[in-house]
């Protein structure tokens, strides 16, 4: 007697360690891919050097990152989580070092080395990938799946696990199909938007100084005039906005604020310093720059692309000789540093977001073996589900743990039958 078939859909980061896991444990699996090439999107990650995991050791942190539905995740990390993905990975050939915010990297090769990792521990399995198949529709009769229709041909299992990713980078083959075979079997759909995406700005000033890294700054949302959130690190200007770490990771925040109410933002420059000891920094500056007019005055205490933006908002005006500047338009110019204006106007969309928030619900999906509630051999694993993190390493880890979880547990049900 054969052993039995999972069959697997969606050759991302999740759908591949499902695929390597379901075979580890005895099963026969094969692999469906929508592209010719599998883990598109996963030699994306990073910008190609792959962030695959973080380094927080405490768990209730670690799960704190993905919000609400962070506990959903209890079981997945216990049985596979950031240490068991290091062990993982270095075992396999890849080594990793940990950088600032204790992320997790390749120390060499990139997102290129994690991916030839995995397809290492898939063909020791002995797995089938079947490359260039759109999975176009699933049959289901009394509670289970018989086959997957793809285009051209069907394949039928005794397990089938739903790895698609999301609506994020649709270039690579996330299209959100997995969601539509969710709603076939029953499930229902968190509606999926944007996450650890771009946002643009009523403001035009980031286009002249785009491509500029503002580091070391605060970023903080206002929703109805109260602080709804904050961040601090890195902010990058671009043509039609900001980007970056800070923005990214407050995107969804962002957009939520937009739907519920009045969102604006504001960049603390120098969040070091509190506003008195900025004022005399001010002050100082212009005893230095005695003489000068105040657009040639702040060379030293702001990087020269972002001036003509402050310039333009300042309380002096630019042909000012600074030596006549009084202290109550020092203090306003010290508050304009600590409390610089920005106008959120939507974000990018999925093409520019690197994950998407929604899917799946969570309530409808067993956290202990990332199975169906509603369809007994059918599991669920990675992004397609309604959980994201911010950025560094957080929604990777969340595709090894489940994916992991996933593949183990379809092995498991599929011998059990």
């Amino acid at each position: 007697m054969s052993a039995p078939q999972i069959v697997v859909i969606g050759g991302g980061p999740a759908g591949l360690i499902a695929a390597g896991r379901a075979a580890e444990k005895g099963a026969r699996v094969v692999l469906v891919e929508k592209n010719q090439t599998v883990g598109e999107k996963l030699l994306l990650s990073g910008k190609r050097r792959c962030n695959l995991t973080n380094a927080e050791e405490d768990m209730d942190v670690f799960l704190s990152k993905y919000g609400p539905n962070g506990k959903f995740l209890y079981s997945s990390f216990a049985g596979f989580g950031p240490r068991e993905t290091v062990s993982f990975f270095q075992s396999r050939g890849v080594p990793l070092k940990e950088e600032r915010g204790k992320r997790f990297f390749p120390a060499t090769g990139g997102s290129e080395g994690v991916l030839a990792a995995l397809l290492n521990y898939v063909r020791e399995g002995g797995v089938t990938i079947y490359r260039k198949r759109e999975s176009l529709n699933l049959e289901i009769r009394d509670g289970r799946i018989l086959r997957f229709i793809l285009r051209g041909q069907e394949v039928e299992g005794d397990a089938f696990i739903i790895c698609t990713g999301g609506k994020s980078f649709s270039k690579t083959g996330s299209t959100g199909d997995g969601y539509r075979f969710a709603r076939r079997a029953g499930h229902t759909v968190v509606p999926p938007v944007p996450a650890l995406c771009p946002v643009r700005t009523v403001e035009k000033w980031p286009l002249a100084s785009r491509g500029m890294t503002l580091r070391n700054i605060s970023l903080t949302l206002w929703k109805n005039g109260e602080v709804e959130s904050q961040r601090f690190g890195e902010l990058l200007l671009t043509h039609f906005g900001i980007s970056g770490p800070i923005a990214m990771d407050m995107s969804k925040e962002i957009a939520g604020a937009m739907k519920t109410g009045s969102a604006r933002l504001t960049i603390d420059l120098k969040p070091a310093l509190s506003l008195p000891v900025l004022q005399n920094r001010i002050g100082r500056d212009f005893e230095k720059f005695s003489g000068r007019k105040f657009k040639d005055s702040l060379g030293e205490l702001l990087p020269r692309g972002l001036i003509p933006a402050v310039l333009a908002l300042a309380p002096l005006s630019e042909e000012k000789i600074v030596d006549s500047a009084s202290n109550q338009e020092i203090e306003k110019l010290a508050e304009l540093l600590k409390s610089f204006p920005l106008t959120p106007d939507g974000l990018l969309g999925f093409d520019w977001a690197i994950v998407t928030s929604g899917g799946v619900a969570l309530k409808e999906i067993e956290p202990r073996t990332m199975r169906s509630k509603l369809v007994e051999n059918l599991f669920f694993a990675g992004e397609v589900l309604d959980l994201d993190g911010p950025t560094g390493g957080f929604n990777l880890q969340m595709c090894w743990s489940t994916g992991y979880r996933a593949g183990e547990s379809a092995a498991d049900f599929a011998f059990l039958r």
